[in-house]
Order: structure tokens, then sequence, then C-alpha cells
């Protein structure tokens, strides 16, 4: 008999098969990009209200059942099925309420009648919900609590599978992805919060970018006159690819036959983190000549910088906006948790010159996808869910919304002059004056750096690693009026759209993995006939 463990991540699934007699890990299979239109959590909460819930769990529900397929084995042999993630991503997985999710304001949860959500434990029959897309009769799935209804099963995976419970001193966790989830410990006090970064923290929205995955770029390192770039080979272990000039783009020395084929996030962050200690960045977002060269075709330009920043800035504010509104100082931070694949893969010391790690913590602590980890347990031993259910009962937080957060708005305005228009830091610091808080610390030298895993999933299995490259999941909608003048093709930034004609009529054809969603519509201003509204959309069977 088998068991699935199953992390739904904002930027993509990523799901194991394992031998429940051996508790062995045999195969792993993840998506390149998340199967719902739109760069980030909200997007796809936005996607799912706008269009239709049963839409968006249909696509979720879609994409598993690709991922099952990839294992190669009888559904029928699969026994248990543990899924994480956060609360809207459970959410649209087990089709139930999200509305309390989307509207911040009581009155109005209250006004919805959604006032109050519980998301429990579950433990259900898996043909409830893939009777008619996969046939599992022999299954249970079972989904961890969240701590309250912002605060996923997510978070308490990374507060869970690290020690940040066991601490007594000031302590930050993150994992780190398109929507940043972080919690701050003091003493029996804990702050949670999370900070929508957009997808180029992951390596997405960035020219060149892609998630961790064999080919990409996951570090870089000065040697000489050259920089170092390491890459993910087919197991997801970092290896040293080449030396290059950044700004001539001239390849010294190849050390493996890998292909690179992108960067992800945190060969971004290293890139640009060399890019200004060397001086080669004397203004952001300015490069020299206008681009830093990574590799044959890899390339990344001003605008990937500005991208980079406001993720870098988003999670730099809201770590600062936690401490400021949890009344500590920043040197009181102790210690600073980072799971995820960027936790896991990203050069620590670089990531605390740039800020998405706070560079006054006294000691960071590496870890990878914790949220697949949990699950993995929960595999294991289905028991485990009454002794996280215990733990969820007992963690008693506070959530600062950053939404409404005055704080937290104030930092990342700086952040953002910080980035996109090259302000000092001096007057960063002038500006935080002006809105009545703290100025940033020094760094601290010397933090101790403990990096516990070599990469985001320790162990892929021996089955191996399979990418889901394309899911082929086409959603569509009728385009009354269409006239064919193909404009609307020709306005999507990411190739997502055709127009096809079918028994007379005309529809609007959208790759769901690659659209935007709702936060791009440029499709709709393009048209001249308004034949596009991206609303009465249904799955393409």
């Amino acid at each position: 008999m088998y068991g699935i463990a199953l992390d739904l991540g904002t930027s993509g699934f990523r799901a194991q098969l394992i031998n429940l007699d051996t508790k062995e890990v045999l195969k792993t299979a993840i998506t390149m990009r998340h199967p719902l239109p739109g760069g980030n959590v909200m997007d796809h909460l936005d996607f799912a209200i706008q269009v239709g819930e049963d839409v968006a769990h249909e696509i979720i529900l879609d994409t598993v059942k690709e991922i099952i397929g990839r294992f190669g084995v009888d559904p029928g042999q699969v026994q248990r099925l543990a899924v994480c993630g956060n609360p809207i991503q459970l959410s649209l997985f087990q089709n139930i309420e999200i509305r309390d999710l989307a509207y911040a304001g009581e009155n109005k949860q209250k006004r919805l009648g959604v006032h109050d959500v519980a998301r429990d434990a579950r433990v259900f029959p898996a043909n409830e919900l893939f009777k008619d897309i996969v046939d599992m009769p022999n299954c249970e799935v079972i989904v961890p609590p969240a701590i309250k209804h912002e605060i996923g099963a997510d978070a308490l995976a990374m507060m869970l599978m690290t020690d940040f419970l066991d601490q007594d001193v000031p302590s930050i966790v993150t994992d780190y992805g398109t929507n940043a989830e972080m919690a701050l410990k003091i003493g029996n006090k804990i702050v949670t919060a999370s900070a929508a970064a957009g997808p180029a923290i992951e390596g997405q929205g960035i020219s060149c970018g892609m998630l961790a995955s064999p080919g990409a770029i996951s570090d870089v390192n000065v040697e000489g006159d050259y920089w170092r770039i390491t890459v993910l080979d087919d197991n997801m272990d970092p290896c040293d690819a080449y030396l290059i000039d950044p700004v001539t783009g001239e390849i010294k020395e190849k050390e493996c036959d890998n292909v690179v084929k992108g960067v992800t996030g945190t060969g971004v962050i290293s890139a640009l983190s060399l890019a200004i200690e060397t001086g080669l960045v004397e203004k952001l977002p300015l490069l020299p000549n206008g681009r830093l060269i990574l590799g044959e075709g890899i390339e990344l330009n001003e605008t990937d910088i500005e991208e980079a920043g406001k993720a870098i800035g988003a999670i730099r504010a809201a770590h600062l906006a936690l401490i400021v509104e949890s009344s500590i100082e920043y040197e009181d931070l102790d210690n600073m948790y980072m799971s995820g694949a960027t936790g896991a893969y990203v050069d620590a010391d670089k990531a605390r010159k740039l800020g998405s790690c706070p560079n006054f913590a006294k000691n960071i602590v590496q870890f990878g996808n914790t949220s697949i980890a949990l699950a993995r347990e929960l595999v294991f031993d289905s028991g485990k869910l009454d002794e996280v259910i215990e733990i969820a009962h007992k963690i008693k937080a506070d959530h600062l919304m950053m939404a409404t957060s005055p704080t937290f708005s104030n930092f990342y305005m700086c952040e953002l002059s910080y980035w996109t228009q090259g302000m000092p830091i001096e007057t960063y610091n002038e500006m935080l004056g002006m809105y009545d808080l703290p100025t940033l610390p020094e760094i601290f030298k010397n933090p101790v750096i403990e990096k516990r895993v070599s990469k985001d999933i320790d162990d892929v299995g021996t089955e191996g690693l399979d990418i889901v490259e394309d899911l082929e999941i086409i959603i569509e909608e009728e385009a009354i009026d269409c006239s064919l003048c193909r404009k609307c093709e020709d306005a999507c930034p990411e190739d997502a759209l055709v127009i096809v004609e079918r028994d007379g009529k005309q529809y609007a054809n959208y790759d769901s993995e690659r659209c935007l969603g709702t936060s791009c519509h440029r499709c709709i201003v393009a048209c001249p006939n308004s034949a596009i509204h991206y609303k009465n959309i249904d799955i393409k069977h």
C-alpha cells in the first residue's frame, strides 16, 4: 500500500509517493507553476471568487490527478493522502468557504455570513472529492488544522518542523515563497503575519526565471574577476557549472554538462548581492549595460531587479513591522529560521546583505520544505494528527494583517524608493524618522549560520524526481462579437491565450497555469469589440 504527501504551494505543487510498509519515499513529482491563473495567492483567491470556486476546485483536483498518474501506481493501492498548504489553497482543494479569507473586515464577513469559519483538522474518504476524477476507494485524506482561519497548516508546519516552538528567546520563522508566511515568538507569545512578496522571490516574474528545479541557477560566487555559477542537477543538488564574466558574458571554465535553463529566486538574490558588493551596481536598479549575464541566454535586466527588489522589500518590511508592532528592539532578535525552497538554497549571508533575511539576527538556521515534511509525517503515521491538533490548540497566536498595517505600509514605501528609485540608505533612515519608526539597525557581525538541509526536499526517492512541466489545463469562454483580430493574443504577456473557432463560434482559450488571471486583464483591454470578459469561464474537457 502507498501514501502520498502533498504540498499545495502558492507557486507550485510538490508531492511524494511513499511505501507505507517501509516508510520509504519512492518518487517525487513537482509542477513548475501553480495550476490556477495568477502570480500569487491573492490572484488565486480572486480568480475563484470572480470566475467560480467550482472551477478553481476542479483545476486543482485535475492537477493532483496528473501528479498521481506520474507515480505510476494503481490509485486503488493508495491508502493515505496527507495535504498541507495555506488556508486559501486548502479551502480550494476541499471546495469549502473562501470568502472570509478575501475580506478582512469583520462586519463585511458577518454580512456575508462567513464570520469565524472553522478550519479544523479533517480525515475523510478520498472519493468524497475525487470520485469523478480519479477513483481511490481505499484512501483517506488527512488535512492538518489551521491555528486560526488566517493562520494555516503551512504556518503550523514551519513552526512544528523546526525547533522554533522550543525557543525562549525572540525568534522569527519564515516560509519563503510567493506569499511569505512568518511568525515571531517572544516567550509564550506568537505573532504571525504574511507578506505578499510576489512570484519573483521564487524566480517567476523574472525574464529568465524559474522555480527551483533541475537546470536552475541557485547561487553565484566571486572567483577572481569572474562569477562561479551554481546550478541544480537532476537530483536537485547544487553543483558548480562554469565561470562567467557577468558584464561581457565570457565563459571561462565549464565544470559540468548540466544544461542551465534559467535562474531561481536564490540565484537572483546571490547575483544582486554580488553586484552591489563588488561595485557593479552603484545605484539601484541600474546595471552595467543594462544587464547582468549569468549564462547563454540567461540575463537579468533592470526590470528584473525592480521585481526582485519589490519582493525582497515586502519581506524585509514585514519582518521590521512584525518586530516594531511587537514592541521589541531589533537587537533583541536571536534566531531566524528560513524554510521553503528559497530558505534552503539561498546563501543566507547574501540574503542578510540584501534584507530578505534580518541582518541583525544572531543565529540563522536554514530548513527545506516544511509543508511537505509535515504532510510526510502524517502519511507515515496517521496518529500523528492528534499530536498536531493538540499543539495547534496550545498555540495562542495573534495575527498582524499587513494589508491594514500603517507600520508595514510606511516601511514598504521606503523599500520601494530604495529598490526602484535608488534612494540611499541614509535617506531611507530619514524617511523612517519622519514616520516615527526606528531606523535600520547595525548589521550583526559574524552570525552563526546553520544549514540543516542541502536541498528543498531532502529525499526525492529511489525513483527520482518527475517534473510536470505542462499541465495542459485549458479554460475557455465564448468570445461573442470576436472579429479574429488577434489583438488579445498579442497583448498577453505570457502567451497564454489563443482564439479558436468551433461550430461557427469563437472561444478564448487560456492556458490556466500560464495565465496571470484577474490581476492582468490585458486581453480584455486590448479587445476592440469587448468580446472578452474573463467571467463566464469553464474548463475545456
